[in-house]
């Protein structure tokens, strides 16, 4: 399928919001391809960042610590689509919840840990994502720098922003929330 056409042009008019169940009746009628790399943030689709070798290498390797060490009652979901409400859903990294509930049931409340493991995309990682999952109740979001090796843990969301925000240096250690005894070092990642 050929790229989608990107555009600003519209800057400061009002746009056409769509909603998720509109977003899966284009996919089911062929306008969209199920796997086109897109987020829905507020109704309007936002093209998701190319991933490099240095993502992908950090992310299998957090994923392997994660799985290894957490309880078979918790998902541990790689980019999957987490839906916030009925005009946004965004595709982490690495979403863990409860392992009662089914994929599309995940609501931002429900989400344990959301993690974006970034590169070319840290700036919107780091505010537009980050006020999206605040806004919509996710407890704890970690953003990843691949790049800059480093990590940014926010939580207690208020509103559209995280109040406790902790960035954590290259040769720091990161704690999963709901397990002090799972710590994963930043410089085991790569």
């Amino acid at each position: 399928m050929n790229a989608p056409l990107i555009t600003r042009a519209a800057e400061g008019y009002d746009r056409r919001a769509f909603t998720v169940a509109e977003v899966h009746a284009m996919v089911r009628a062929g306008i969209m391809d199920p796997d086109e790399p897109v987020e829905l943030w507020e109704g309007e689709f936002v093209p998701m960042n190319a991933k490099h070798n240095r993502h992908e290498l950090w992310k299998r390797r957090l994923t392997r610590k994660i799985v290894e060490g957490t309880p078979a009652t918790i998902a541990v979901s790689i980019e999957p689509s987490v839906y916030l409400s009925d005009i946004t859903f965004l595709e982490p990294d690495i979403v863990l919840y409860s392992e009662t509930l089914l994929p599309e049931d995940v609501r931002g409340p429900d989400c344990l840990l959301v993690i974006e493991v970034s590169d070319s995309s840290l700036s919107k990682d780091l505010r537009g994502k980050a006020r999206l999952y605040a806004r919509y109740g996710v407890a704890h979001y970690w953003v990843l720098d691949a790049e800059g090796r480093r990590a940014w843990l926010m939580s207690e969301p208020v509103d559209d922003a995280y109040q406790a925000v902790q960035e954590v240096a290259g040769d720091g250690v990161v704690t999963l929330p709901f397990d002090p005894t799972l710590t994963i070092r930043l410089q085991d990642l790569g």
